[in-house]
Formats: structure tokens, C-alpha cells, sequence
């Protein structure tokens, strides 16, 4: 149950401008604005502890260079070296339709936080009516009508004397004029009115308004921050679909070329089980690896037709032929730099986490919306304007009248809505502490993994070419022995599984290390270094 005081102001005469009243009101209503200062939010204090204040140092992950530059503020043009790649990320940044949902979501934000922001001042409107009828408690009652009663009686002077009294009128110049008509003609009556004013304009004293205009602000400002962070992830998922394109083109050329060998090792032992110089076991181990290399054709085919699909679908378009890697080969696609003495605060400026501290401030500043529910809510209604029995004199002297009427709203008894609605809110915010600190906990992981691959990768790739190398030197000393009879083919075959293996096993870690280098570059907040940011009330 709410109750509702109304307060009506004492009705005067019509004059010719404000007077001292009406003065007096306008001076109490900007003086109730000046003291609309409480907020009843409470205040904000970052969440901390967290994670660790630095990167994991020493052990498998790898020293930065101390002249290594900042990894968030190289701009992805200059981080990615390829022309070919960097044209499919353009591409992607213009047509990628994830991206435009972003950018939807963030011009949603803003549109609602300008209607949330609109109830910070009153709505004005303006507002004129002409009254004919021939009903004179009709006409007393409509010319009277207003926002909080009262009542007029007039005198019309004229052939004949009128005199109304009209229940809801603004002043008692409303029943002059219609008093007024009536004296003019007792069958047609008529008047004319014109106003401008608001209508329940809430004076936020406890700050409930300003809290949810900041709550949508700052849903404003996350949606921003989530659009940053799909054009980051945008960014990196390109460049990984096009170095995996790049790699699987590398592993079919290179089954291409073994299935050669392999068909050139079938068509001799079969020629050699012909004569009754090899077995047939050794003619079926040779099309065993002949089919093996056919079966990876078939698949890699299908798999760099994926690929395309797949890049299409991020490009948000067709790339072009001219714009599709051939190779991974060992030509270097971005930047090699390692961030140098770089803490976890870091982390701070990734839009994820920035994303999630928008919503926690959104859900405080809900506290102090639902905290302002408790105390009054006063709002008022108030009008100026002039009325008048003839057009002609819509606008001459006395007839001017207002009509203020304040309104306070106090819950007595709600069944417990307020409270349920404020353990809701405080609910709220905890959830999105939570979500705050393992948006930074997940961050500071994908940093440390990345850091971690790192230090091993250089490694790994030394390791897996010198394997590679000596593989294939061992199946060609293997296959000359075999030639020779000192070898079993058994042994020549193995080895030349053995080489196709390492070799296929080289561009894996090669890719490896490309994405690592990607993934380092986007856990770390890198690519929005040079981009023009979204513009934002703050």
C-alpha cells in the first residue's frame, strides 16, 4: 500500500504576469533541485588479489628481452607482416557479421541509456484546446479541468450574467471565462486555452534516478568494451584460419610428393615379386604405405576445403585466390617480439575484463536504486499558460494562470518487494564480483599458457627439423642399402614412414609456433593499438 498526498494550491484570480507566489515556487523548485544530491549507492572499490601482481617468471617460461616493446601498443597492421593476410583482415574487420552484431548491441546500449538519461529532466510539452458546447456545466467543468482541482466563479459582462462554478479548475479564471461565455450567448458556449509544462517529473532526492542512469551507462560502456573484444578475437581467429590453411596446403603438397615415392617403391617390388625376387609380402608392405599416403591426400583435400569455408565465413565474404597462402614454408607472418618486464596489472586493459567491471559498477549503482526505494518518491506536476472565452483575447492581459501540483509517494507496506528487490541487487553485484575476478583469472591463464608454450616452442622446433632431417637421411641410406641387399625392405619401409611422419610432424610445430605467437599477442590485449575507439558520454 503507497500512500498519496496530493497538495493543491490555493486558487487565485487571473493576473497579468507571475507574481510573488508563483515566483516563490520556481525559487523552491530549483532550490529541491539543488539539494537532489543523495546517493545511496555504495562506493565502489575495485576487487583485488585476485591474481598474482606479476607474470610467471623462471623455469619454462621464457626472459623477456628488456628492449622488447609493449605488445598491447603494436597495431595489428604491424604485428601481422603478410600483405596477403592483412588484406583478408580487413576484409574480415568490414563484413565479419559477428562484429556487426557487436556494433548493433553497443547502438542498442546507447540508445537505451539516452532514454534512461531523459528522466533526468522534465519532459516539456506545449498544449492548446477550444472548447464549443452548449452544456454550460460542460463547459465550467472543461475550462476549469486541470491537473488538481479547485474551483471558479465569474462574471461575464455582456446582454446577460453568467456565473459557474466548475469543480477541477486551475484558478478561478477558468470559471470566469466560461462564466463569461455564458453571458455572451446562453445556447453556444466556448474558450480557448494554451499551456506549457511537465507532467510527473520526478525530484530525485535519494538518487534512485541517477543510479539507474548510471547503471545504464555503464551497460553502455560494456557493450563497447565487449565490441573491442570480439574485434581482437576476430582479429586472431583470421590469422589462425589462414595459417591453418597455410599449414594443411603444406601437408598435402607433402603427401603429394611421398605418395610419389611410394608408388615408385610399390611399382618395384611388384615388379620384383613378378620375377620371384621379393616376397609378395613385401609388394603388399609397399601398398600399404602407398594407400596410407593416398587416404592423407584425400583427407588433406578435404580439410584445406574446409579451411576456405571457414575463412570465408570470419571474412564475412569470398577470398580471393590472390589472397590464399600456397605454403607455411619458414618465412616468419608476424612480429617476434616478447612483452618485456610486464606485470599482471596489465591484464586490467583487456576489453573482457574491462567488460566485466562495467557490469559490476552497473550492479553497485542498482544497490542505490533499490536502497532510494525505500524513502519517498516526490514528483510534480506544473503548468503555465493563458486561457480565454474569445481567440482573439487568447494572449491579452488577465489571462494568465498555472497550475503546480506535487505529489509524494511513501510505501507504507509492500509485501516485501523493495526488500527482495534490494537483496536482489546486492545478489547481483556478488555475481558480478565473481564474474570480475575470473575474467582476470582467465586472462592471467591464457597469458601464462601462452608464455609457457612459449619458452618451449624454440626448442621443440629445433628439435622436430633436426628429426626431420635426419629421417629423411636415413631413408635414403636405408633405401640405397635395400637396393644394394644389405638391408631388409622391412627396414627401408619403416624408414620411410618414418621420414613422412617427422616431415608432417615439422609443419605442425611450425604452426604451433606461428599461433602461439598470435595467441601471446591477444591474450595480452594486442590490436587495438592506432583504432580510432568508439565515442562515449563519459
Amino acid at each position: 500500500m503507497r500512500l498519496r498526498m496530493t497538495i493543491i494550491p490555493r486558487a487565485t484570480p487571473p493576473i497579468r504576469g507571475p507574481d510573488v507566489k508563483s515566483s516563490s515556487f520556481l525559487a523552491a523548485l530549483a532550490l529541491t533541485s539543488a539539494l537532489a544530491g543523495c546517493n545511496m549507492a555504495p562506493k565502489y572499490e575495485r576487487p583485488t588479489g585476485a591474481v598474482p601482481l606479476a607474470l610467471p617468471e623462471g623455469g619454462v617460461y621464457p626472459r623477456a628481452a628488456t628492449d622488447a616493446p609493449d605488445v598491447t601498443q603494436i597495431g595489428w597492421r604491424d604485428f601481422f607482416l603478410d600483405a596477403r593476410l592483412r588484406q583478408v583482415i580487413e576484409t574480415s574487420l568490414a563484413n565479419n557479421r559477428d562484429l556487426r552484431v557487436a556494433a548493433a548491441n553497443v547502438l542498442q546500449a546507447r540508445a537505451q541509456y539516452r532514454v534512461q538519461r531523459s528522466a533526468v529532466v522534465p519532459t516539456t510539452g506545449v498544449t492548446g484546446s477550444a472548447t464549443y458546447t452548449n452544456n454550460l456545466f460542460g463547459a465550467i467543468g472543461a475550462a476549469g479541468g486541470g491537473a488538481t482541482g479547485g474551483t471558479g466563479t465569474g462574471t461575464g459582462a455582456g446582454t446577460g450574467t453568467g456565473t459557474g462554478t466548475g469543480t477541477g479548475g486551475t484558478s478561478g479564471g477558468s470559471g470566469a471565462a466560461a462564466g463569461g461565455a455564458v453571458g455572451e450567448s446562453s445556447s453556444n458556449i466556448q474558450f480557448y486555452s494554451a499551456n506549457v509544462g511537465f507532467s510527473a517529473f520526478e525530484l530525485d532526492l535519494f538518487g534512485r534516478v541517477r543510479n539507474l542512469n548510471r547503471a545504464a551507462l555503464e551497460q553502455y560502456f560494456a557493450t563497447e568494451e565487449a565490441q573491442r573484444s570480439t574485434r581482437i578475437s576476430l582479429i586472431a581467429e583470421v590469422a589462425s584460419a589462414w595459417l591453418q590453411l597455410a599449414a594443411d596446403q603444406e601437408q598435402l603438397r607433402l603427401s603429394r610428393e611421398t605418395l610419389k615415392t611410394f608408388e615408385e617403391t610399390v611399382r618395384l617390388t611388384s615388379a620384383q615379386f613378378r620375377i620371384g625376387v621379393a616376397s609378395e609380402l613385401e609388394a603388399r608392405q609397399a601398398e600399404t604405405n602407398y594407400q596410407a599416403a593416398r587416404n592423407d591426400i584425400a583427407t588433406l583435400t578435404a580439410q584445406v576445403a574446409r579451411d576456405q569455408n571457414a575463412l570465408n565465413l570470419l571474412a564475412g565474404t569470398t577470398v580471393t585466390a590472390e589472397q590464399l597462402p600456397d605454403s607455411l614454408g619458414t618465412v616468419a607472418f608476424t612480429r617476434d617480439a616478447l612483452p618485456g618486464d610486464v606485470s599482471s596489472a596489465v591484464l586490467l586493459r583487456r576489453p573482457d575484463v574491462l567488460q566485466a567491471e562495467h557490469q559490476l559498477i552497473a550492479q553497485n549503482a542498482n544497490i542505490g536504486a533499490a536502497r532510494a526505494a525505500f524513502f519517498p518518491r516526490i514528483s510534480l506536476t506544473a503548468t503555465i499558460g493563458t486561457i480565454s472565452s474569445a481567440l482573439s483575447g487568447l494572449f491579452g492581459g488577465g489571462t494568465f494562470n498555472y497550475n503546480a501540483a506535487p505529489s509524494v509517494q511513501l510505501p507504507l507496506f509492500d509485501g516485501g518487494r523493495n526488500a527482495g528487490n534490494l537483496d536482489y541487487a546486492k545478489a547481483s553485484r556478488e555475481a558480478a564480483v565473481a564474474t570480475y575476478e575470473k575474467a582476470i583469472q582467465t586472462a592471467f591463464r591464457e597469458v601464462a599458457d601462452a608464455l609457457a608454450q612459449r619458452g618451449t616452442i624454440g626448442e621443440q622446433l629445433s628439435a622436430q627439423g633436426a628429426r626431420a632431417n635426419a629421417a629423411s637421411v636415413a631413408a635414403r641410406l636405408s633405401d640405397a642399402r635395400y637396393r644394394a641387399g644389405v638391408d631388409s625392405f622391412l627396414t627401408s619401409l619403416d624408414a620411410q614412414r618414418t621420414a613422412y611422419s617427422a616431415q608432417q610432424q615439422l609443419v605442425t610445430t611450425r604452426l604451433t609456433q606461428a599461433n602461439n605467437l598470435i595467441e601471446l599477442y591477444r591474450a595480452l590485449g594486442g590490436g587495438l593499438a592506432g583504432e580510432v575507439p568508439a565515442t562515449a558520454d563519459r
